[in-house]
């Protein structure tokens, strides 16, 4: 349809009754005069708002334990999107309230976020939102969630807070809200504590989340100063002028995304708005810097990655300018590399380095190219893995070995903190260089936090690290970083193959791990919708069934792992010296239980899943639990 065609069928559309003032804010940033922000006039339908704790809870369903998560587009039958524009907006005021209580009080806020489509939806909101609450706000575009934090602690950095907008590996349809002080990412409490005051901001200005109409024409009214009404002819004469600038700009009218997303950019492009920082590429040239740092080189110290043929597979996520601005400017051949550009619905396969297609893709880039090593990054780049030369995938315990390795050459004697699925041949691994292993909880904040606390009572904790591939150095700022440890690989090559001549790779690092000979892992649904009880009540009776040794049988013998965090771990003497395991523990976030399965010898790991079945179907709780993972 033709633009003034367009417009001025959609004039009625627009027209609604004004109700309730929503504050007035002074800003000023640090290259711009003082302007005032005018009151935003919310267009809200004669019904009352949704009662506080509708709003309340509406708002705590996205948190996502340490960050924020919902569904931003529409793309399934049935999809309720629930991250919308004006709960981004809210949501961002509210960090800058949490900033300010404490001690922060020149609020200036970095913004950046991966290539999912609902990107170019809620980075205006989230802008807009921070202007509201009188902070500076710092557009950077695309980004990765470690150079968000980096963008804070970089020399010359006025920013005291930055925003990452990712959903990791999620589905396209969602996105999500990463927080950041200088003391790294914001915890459970904190992303309580913002959403808590977001729901109340919302609530002030009755804005009825979700609404097709209002809840984006809120977040539009933020840049806009509404005027008085005008008569017949001024809206013709509008209409024209207006049909005329959305030719010219070039704006799909009526487009999902693109059409409101452009007119958001529009209302948060002010002077305290910079069209862009060029953050990744400053975080890029930090890379490098480690890089040229960590090898030094003795014949190229400038370019120490000469000669090394490197694959990375960046799913279509964040990742690609790991090899196009930290790897190539270093010399390096990334001519194998795949999957580098960035898109939002990630047509390839799942920026995921747990998942198996990611895995099987990276490995046929290193055997296609002939490349030395290949890296494959999750979306937002806080998670990584490695493939070796002869395409061998290097991730979940393998890569946690691959660092410990490397770890404990510079920190002998320290402490390698993991989640709690870790391999029994993990342990005696790390011991074995004379580490010490520490198996903690699942969830990489919960890891991440342990190593920081053992660090503050004197224990010597250099690597924290999940089997996801999340993974943080004391000697990094405790930064959930991907790109990290792949420098931190690269390194350790490099310097290996110099130290050798030029025969050695990572795969020497890995020799002597002992791997199981199988495993899985069995999601147990909890119908009852009291499943925390109903979960605590099951590991309870599986903690006294294998204590009254019932898991016990002429071929194996079933004993408690002295030390449980998180559920229930049980070692499996399987005969010969060979060992397996099982874990019984309850997820963190959904009514599920989750059964980990270790075994060393063929046929071990039916055996113990078939134990555990018989444990359930005798259990009082059977009927409020779905053994269908299991009987399968």
């Amino acid at each position: 349809m033709h633009a003034a065609a367009h417009l001025q069928r959609s004039h009625h559309a627009l027209v609604a009754p004004k109700r309730q003032t929503y504050g007035m804010t002074s800003v000023r940033g640090p290259c711009s005069r003082s302007r005032a922000v005018t009151p935003v006039t919310a267009y809200l339908p004669p019904a009352a708002p949704p009662a506080s704790a509708d709003v309340a809870q509406a708002f705590k369903r996205l948190q996502n334990g340490s960050d924020v998560r919902g569904v931003a587009l529409a793309v399934n039958p049935g999809d309720a999107i629930t991250l919308t524009p004006a709960a981004a907006f809210f949501i961002a005021a509210g960090f800058v309230d949490w900033l300010r209580s404490r001690g922060v009080t020149d609020v200036k806020v970095a913004v950046g976020c991966d290539p999912r489509v609902s990107g170019p939806l809620l980075m205006p909101a989230v802008l807009a939102g921070l202007q509201s609450a009188g902070a500076a706000a710092v557009d950077v575009g695309l980004s990765t969630t470690p150079a968000m934090f980096y963008g804070i602690i970089a020399p010359g950095s006025a920013v005291t807070g930055s925003i990452m907008l990712t959903a990791s590996h999620m589905p396209m349809h969602n996105n999500g809200l990463k927080f950041f002080t200088a003391e790294g990412g914001l915890g459970k409490p904190d992303i309580a504590a913002i959403l808590e005051g977001a729901a109340a901001k919302c609530e002030a200005a009755a804005v009825p989340l979700g609404d097709s109409i209002l809840d984006a024409a809120f977040v539009l009214r933020q840049g806009l100063h509404s005027r008085g009404g005008l008569g017949k002819p001024d809206i013709a004469a509008i209409l024209e002028g207006a049909a005329a600038k959305c030719e010219a700009a070039a704006v799909p009218l009526g487009d999902s995304i693109l059409d409101a997303a452009f007119v958001l950019r529009q209302a948060v492009k002010t002077p305290a708005t910079p069209s862009s920082w060029p953050l990744l590429s400053k975080y890029a040239e930090h890379l490098r810097h480690m890089i040229v740092a960590g090898i030094q080189h003795p014949q190229t110290p400038d370019k120490p990655l000469t000669g090394l043929k490197i694959a990375v597979d960046a799913g279509n996520g964040s990742g690609g300018f790991f090899a196009t601005q930290v790897l190539e400017p270093l010399g390096a051949d990334v001519s194998g590399s795949q999957f580098l550009e960035p898109d939002g619905t990630f047509p390839n396969h799942i920026p995921n380095p747990e998942n198996k297609a990611a895995m099987d893709a990276a490995v046929n880039a290193v055997k296609q190219s002939g490349a030395d090593l290949g890296i494959v990054f999750d979306t937002d780049v806080d998670r990584s893995a490695i493939v070796g030369s002869d395409g061998t995938p290097i991730n979940s315990n393998r890569f946690i070995a691959l660092m410990a390795a490397i770890v404990l050459q510079e920190h002998p004697g320290s402490t390698i903190v993991t989640d709690s699925v870790t391999s029994n041949g993990l342990t005696t691994f790390i011991e074995q260089r004379g580490g010490k292993h520490f198996r903690f909880k699942r969830g990489y904040k919960n890891v991440i936090s342990k190593g920081v606390e053992l660090n503050k009572q004197g224990v010597d904790c250099e690597l924290m690290m999940e089997t996801s591939g999340h993974g943080a150095m004391r000697s990094n700022h405790y930064l959930d970083d991907g790109s990290h440890l792949a420098l931190t690989a690269v390194v350790a090559f490099v310097r290996s193959r110099l130290a050798s001549g030029g025969a050695a790779g990572l795969g020497e690092l890995l020799a002597d791990l002992q791997e199981p000979a199988e495993a899985a892992e069995y999601r147990i649904g909890i119908k009852d919708a009291d499943f925390k009880s109903v979960g605590s009540s099951v590991l309870q009776a599986f903690h006294d069934w294998v204590q009254a040794g019932a898991g016990s049988s002429s071929s194996s013998s079933w004993s408690l792992e002295p030390v449980n965090h998180e559920g229930w771990r049980v070692n499996v003497d399987e005969g010969a010296g060979k060992r397996g395991w099982a874990l019984l523990r309850q997820s963190l976030h959904d009514p599920l239980l989750v059964l980990n399965v270790e075994s060393d010898v063929p046929g071990g790991e039916a055996a113990i899943r078939g134990n555990v079945l018989q444990f359930f179907i005798k259990l009082q709780q059977a009927q409020a639990l779905d053994l269908a993972a299991l009987q399968n």
